[in-house]
């Protein structure tokens, strides 16, 4: 992801722009992507990017910052940013697409989750703010993961644990432990049948969550990325197939394991400060990845 040579193409407004970066003779390589170039920078918010996702369909990026602020990225073409959601009065720590690609969820530290057209980037809904945790829960909550049946949460938190929640019965049903440090992030796998967690004791584990798994239900510790004394909340994704992880890292890296093999595949440079999210394209061999450099990169893997 490092450049040698760069064209700048202006977005929407002065300082939203994309860069087309070129990392040097392809030696006859073949693309495999549709991006405009094997590697893309994409930069406009004017503080740390704490979150992105692409949409269903792959074409837009929703991306999150400290700036309070929600870019909408066309993915395709010169990857300009074409609209701000404004409305949050504190950073954009996450941000979600429905699964119909038409509405983005958004949570802050400003006690809100708020809803957006993406279309319109119109504020939709505004939830209820919280006066101050939302607590069942001894511990604050750092990490979220929903079943795609919709009858189950999975949370992490400060007290190092991942605990499934059933919401039909609204009590624990499992508590999984292993992780020496708190929980930072966490996804399901495609399928369901796993689940990816992320810690600030430098390991991803990944869980058996199928009925009736043998008791001990950790299967895989990945290891090689690093947090550090910033204790950002580092994400971490599953690709599409669920054959590959990622996650961020403390040390400007994005990496990239393979899951039957435990390996690191790709250790990816370009970033200038901590990674905070990487994600999977959903149908193209490409990894975005967003950082308190106040970037986010799209490359081919």
């Amino acid at each position: 992801m490092q450049t040698e040579s760069a064209l700048s193409v202006f977005g929407s407004r002065p300082m939203e722009l994309s860069t087309v970066v070129n990392p040097g003779p392809d030696n006859g390589k073949q693309r495999k992507s549709s991006l405009e170039s094997p590697i893309m920078l994409l930069s406009g918010h004017q503080s740390a990017v704490y979150t992105m996702k692409f949409n269903p369909e792959g074409n837009i990026i929703a991306s999150g910052s400290h700036d309070k602020e929600i870019f909408l990225w066309h993915v395709h073409g010169d990857c300009k940013n074409y609209m701000v959601l404004k409305g949050h009065k504190n950073a954009v720590l996450d941000v979600q697409w429905t699964t119909d690609g038409l509405t983005i969820i958004s949570a802050s530290p400003d006690k809100t989750l708020r809803a957006w057209d993406a279309e319109t980037g119109k504020q939709i809904k505004k939830m209820a703010e919280h006066s101050s945790f939302v607590n069942s829960y001894k511990y604050q909550i750092t990490a979220v993961s929903f079943s795609d049946a919709s009858d189950k949460i999975y949370t992490g938190g400060i007290d190092n644990d991942v605990k499934v929640w059933d919401l039909r019965r609204n009590e624990v049903t499992m508590t999984l432990q292993g992780h020496q440090d708190m929980i930072t992030g966490m996804q399901l796998s495609p399928d369901g049948s796993y689940l990816l967690t992320n810690g600030m004791d430098c390991s991803l584990r990944i869980w058996d969550m199928r009925p009736y798994a043998p008791q001990n239900r950790c299967v895989k510790i990945l290891e090689g990325h690093q947090h550090n004394f910033e204790k950002n909340l580092l994400k971490c994704s599953w690709s599409p197939d669920g054959s590959k992880v990622t996650a961020g890292s403390s040390d400007r890296m994005v990496y990239i394991w393979d899951t039957t093999s435990r390996r690191i595949l790709y250790k990816l440079p370009g970033h200038s400060g901590s990674v905070n999210e990487c994600v999977f394209h959903p149908k193209e061999p490409v990894i975005g990845s967003c950082s308190s450099d106040k970037n986010i990169y799209l490359g081919e893997i």
